[in-house]
């Protein structure tokens, strides 16, 4: 799947000067990619929403924080693969709803550290694999070529679709659904 992204992605930059009929199906291919990415992902969060009440990314930082418990924001947001801001915000509707402890680090007391609670290893471990592992596996896959390529590629999309001055939310994180999900 995440392979074809890369053809299309690639080929659309590659064969600019060809046809209009290759270039429309070039820009099909990307787009047939990107929505079959998007539908696994937007599946899989309907289904954390209905079965344990959170959000796809809520999950997905569940999922990370029982594999390395006791990581500190920042380490879990490098193992989240996403900025710092946006695992901070998951963390917090986390801690509220009472499946993530945050704790002060007896060595540094002004780190934090965080762990599941009883209640959060629960949902991680009633939870398959979600789609953002799969996503993640398959672009570490690629070769480091094929990564930065990939990574040039849809950041020139982004940056033609609404400029890179915002810093990405992690996938279907809606704070609206996390808090209707909260009060269930």
């Amino acid at each position: 799947m995440l392979s074809t992204l890369v053809d299309a992605v690639v080929s659309v930059y590659i064969y600019c000067m060809g046809s209009n009929t290759s270039r429309r199906n070039d820009t099909q291919a990307v787009l047939d990619a990107v929505r079959r990415i998007v539908q696994a992902l937007r599946e899989s969060s309907r289904w954390s929403e209905r079965s344990l009440g959170l959000s796809g990314a809520q999950l997905f930082v569940l999922q990370r924080l029982a594999e390395a418990p006791g990581v500190s924001v920042n380490e879990l947001a490098a193992l989240a693969h996403t900025h710092q801001s946006s695992v901070s915000t998951v963390v917090t509707r986390l801690v509220e709803r009472r499946f993530v402890r945050r704790t002060v680090s007896g060595a540094d007391r002004r780190s934090v550290t965080l762990t599941l609670t009883a209640a959060g290893r629960r949902a991680a471990a009633r939870a398959p694999d979600v789609p953002q592992d799969r996503l993640i596996g398959a672009i570490d896959k690629l070769t480091a070529p094929r990564r930065r390529q990939l990574a040039a590629s849809l950041g020139e999309l982004a940056q033609a679709m609404d400029g890179l001055e915002r810093v990405p939310a992690m996938f279907f994180e809606d704070g609206t659904r996390a808090r209707r999900g909260a009060r269930s």
